[in-house]
């Protein structure tokens, strides 16, 4: 069976646990759990080594029973797995059952347990996983969408940073793990990661990434075991990533952190009245403090990368014209980074529709080494550029130019500039009211002229897509009302 088809395979049983108000996303966390309780079975008898779980907790303990005795077994191997400190800790956190029907769960034993799964190379089995991580996106539209980046822009992006394998790289908002699985397939392919001990390294030292969704990392966790990333503990923990520095430093960080309000909480007065309140993060290392979000993983960044440290942040564009502590966050970076790249993305390549954003590409610069910013090179690829999920989906071949354009510092290459591609010297923005650096030179030519308008059907299709997600929006909501 090819992958495709046995994604669909997979898949298709949720829309029948879906009728039963198991969610997608709730799906795809049981298929983990029980994909691990196969592979482990498999691993023991192919290899001959050990169990890493107790005998009444692996694979024949649930696949030996039926109806409610299956339901019981069941939950009690979710929790006594979600209370271990090792990697199976991390892939059971806080695990519990969502199927309240046992013949359905009995299905979805039978389903995962029908397959040889060891039988398929980490590749395959990789590939799969992210093929129900990404169906999963889709479904929802929103929750789990929000952590998904665009696998184009991923490769691209890990392509011009070109981490080493024995650089640290590192994600604070790690979602399913699309950076750290890029970052890897890149670093191995390196000639120095040929040798064993450095691969070994790669495999289980070099990756990180910490997530506050612990649904999140659960799927972020299988999706990097899969890959075959990881060792004795998972490469990923569940934290939030602002409340605390934390004590490590990374020479790479590439992310996406989600996209949001500013932060805030609900707090029921005495009355019972409900109040919002903001929540501001107070840190001794941060430059501001703010409630936007965006701002205060900038800040964590900033922080947390190594002198010579490269970094690359999906952004959305206030960061680049808010005021006050935007303004002051843009110039430390100028001042103390060396910003040089900014990548202008177009709109419709994220889950989440009308979403503006930027790549933010910049280095770490030693201690009082002057202001490190020559120059920020700005590519745009916005204007006049058309996406959508489904009908004009992003593809690498849509950022070869800015890759080309992009020619890293440290291979020698001189920057030219060309219709998307524009150098500002330092001077030039310094001089910008509030450093606002949303820069745009290219007309909007759908502005002046009818003909450059997409087709009908396509804007039909982009309506449609639009209606669909407010609905989804409006059942959500209507679900919370009923209680």
């Amino acid at each position: 069976m090819n992958e495709q088809a046995l994604v669909a395979k997979v898949w298709n049983y949720a829309h029948v646990l879906r009728d039963d108000g198991v969610s997608y996303g709730d799906y795809l966390g049981q298929i983990s759990f029980l994909l691990f309780l196969k592979m482990d079975k498999e691993r023991t008898e192919a290899l001959g080594e050990p169990s890493a779980l107790p005998a009444d907790c692996q694979w024949d303990a649930i696949a030996t029973t039926a109806g409610e005795d299956l339901e019981t077994r069941y939950k009690s191997i979710l929790e006594r797995l979600s209370k271990r400190d090792d990697i199976v800790g991390t892939l059971f956190l806080k695990a519990e059952s969502k199927i309240t029907d046992p013949a359905k769960l009995q299905r979805l034993v039978t389903l995962i347990g029908g397959t040889q799964w060891m039988g398929e190379s980490i590749d395959v089995k990789g590939t799969i996983y992210e093929g129900l991580l990404e169906r999963n996106a889709g479904e929802v539209k929103s929750g789990a969408g929000q952590y998904f980046t665009p696998r184009p822009l991923i490769d691209a992006i890990t392509q011009v940073v070109d981490p080493e394998p024995e650089q640290t790289v590192h994600d604070p908002a790690v979602g399913t793990g699309g950076f750290l699985l890029s970052a890897y397939e890149h670093m191995k392919r390196k000639a120095s990661a040929q040798d064993k001990r450095v691969a070994q390294r790669l495999r289980e030292d070099r990756l990180s990434g910490n997530d506050i969704v612990p649904e999140v990392v659960r799927l972020c966790a299988m999706n990097l075991y899969l890959h075959g990333i990881g060792g004795a503990k998972s490469p990923v923990t569940q934290t939030d990533a602002l409340a605390d520095r934390g004590t490590g430093s990374y020479d790479v960080i590439l992310t996406n952190p989600p996209f949001g309000k500013r932060q805030s909480f609900r707090i029921v007065r005495d009355d019972g009245g409900i109040d919002s309140e903001r929540q501001d993060y107070v840190r001794e290392d941060f430059t501001v403090t703010t409630g936007n979000k965006q701002l205060n993983f900038l800040q964590h960044i900033m922080s947390v990368l190594k002198v010579n440290g490269t970094a690359a942040v999906v952004m959305p564009d206030n960061v680049l014209f808010e005021g006050g502590a935007g303004e002051t966050l843009r110039r430390k970076l100028l001042k103390d980074f060396d910003f040089h790249t900014l990548l202008r993305l177009p709109t419709g390549i994220f889950y989440s529709q009308g979403v503006k954003a930027n790549v933010l590409f910049f280095d770490r610069a030693a201690p009082g080494s002057g202001v490190a910013t020559e120059a920020l090179w700005v590519y745009d690829l916005r204007t006049n550029q058309r996406f959508t999920l489904r009908e004009r989906p992003l593809r690498r071949a849509d950022l070869d130019d800015f890759v080309a354009a992009y020619r890293a510092k440290h291979k020698g290459h001189e920057r030219v500039e060309g219709e998307r591609f524009r150098r500002f010297s330092y001077e030039d923005l310094a001089k910008r009211d509030k450093l606002n650096l949303d820069i745009f030179w290219l007309k909007d030519a759908s502005a002046t002229d009818p003909d450059s308008l997409p087709p009908p059907a396509e804007i039909a299709a982009e309506i449609v897509e639009s209606l669909e997600l407010a609905l989804e929006k409006f059942r959500s909501v209507a679900v919370k009302l009923a209680g």
